[in-house]
């Protein structure tokens, strides 16, 4: 490598590392769908995990079935035929995953899980799962709750559903997964979004699969930096080929040569 290619790789590697805001990647952000405004508390450990990586959150707040609040809008759901809104300004349900990268349930119960199961809509829950879904959104709902909504557990002075209605909520479960949605425990939902946003961005900055051999087909990859080469567990037998035009950085090359694999270039 000459001394213009390795000042043109040093200076590109360093401008990815800055990211300045002209091409800094839109930073993603996740929906929080809560039973109402006291639900969240128990989660700022997960926001702070989520600030932390980088990742953005908005709250939705529940204060009925059909309606919620999302920051200063109240939401509503739509009714047969037509739309009902309070505020002109905010979106009706099926609309709010459109803005975000996938939406959260940490609390999901009977009545919502026999909606989303069956396609039927009528509460916020399942408009907005419902079209998170339809869009391809990935949908995270906790699997450690007991089925009963947090108003009828007020209520009815009751922690858990009777048998016959565990066993309706465990089956609805089943159908939701079939449909994409996917259960963690109440605990892990950060983590989830956090291992899914790592995984998303390796996969869009390095192709998919980034490591490409001679007997696979090529991905368009400009730069590989020394945190690419850190990030792969394992490199193919035949070495690396990369397409014509892509840059290695130098210290990216000394730690290939390193870890003794070739690098070849396509022709």
């Amino acid at each position: 490598m000459d001394v213009r290619q390795m000042i043109e790789s040093i200076t590109r590697e360093i401008l990815q590392s800055m990211k300045p805001d002209a091409v800094q990647d839109k930073q993603e952000k996740w929906l929080y769908i809560f039973c109402d405004s006291k639900a969240h508390e128990s989660f700022e450990d997960q926001f702070i995990a989520l600030q932390n990586n980088g990742i953005c959150h908005d709250l939705l707040f529940l204060d009925g079935e059909t309606s919620s609040w999302l920051g200063m809008h109240r939401i509503e759901c739509g009714g047969a035929g037509k739309i009902i809104t309070a505020d002109e300004y905010a979106p009706v349900p099926l609309e709010v995953p459109k803005e975000y990268d996938g939406v959260i349930v940490p609390e999901i119960d009977l009545d919502n899980a026999a909606r989303i199961a069956t396609g039927l809509k009528g509460t916020i829950k399942a408009e907005i799962v419902f079209s998170a879904l339809v869009l391809g959104k990935p949908v995270l709902v906790s699997r450690d709750v007991p089925g009963i909504k947090r108003a009828d557990r007020r209520t009815l002075k009751t922690l858990t559903l009777p048998k016959p209605y565990q066993q309706l909520f465990l089956q609805h479960v089943q159908v939701m997964k079939e449909l994409g949605v996917e259960f963690y425990p109440q605990k892990g939902l950060a983590d989830a979004v956090i291992r899914k946003s790592k995984a998303k961005k390796q996969q869009e900055t390095i192709g998919s699969p980034a490591r490409i051999a001679e007997s696979q087909p090529a991905q368009t990859v400009k730069l590989l930096t020394a945190e690419w080469v850190k990030a792969q567990a394992n490199f193919p037998d035949a070495g690396l080929v990369l397409r014509q035009g892509t840059i290695l950085s130098p210290l990216a090359k000394d730690m290939l040569k390193e870890k003794g694999i070739a690098i070849h270039y396509e022709r």
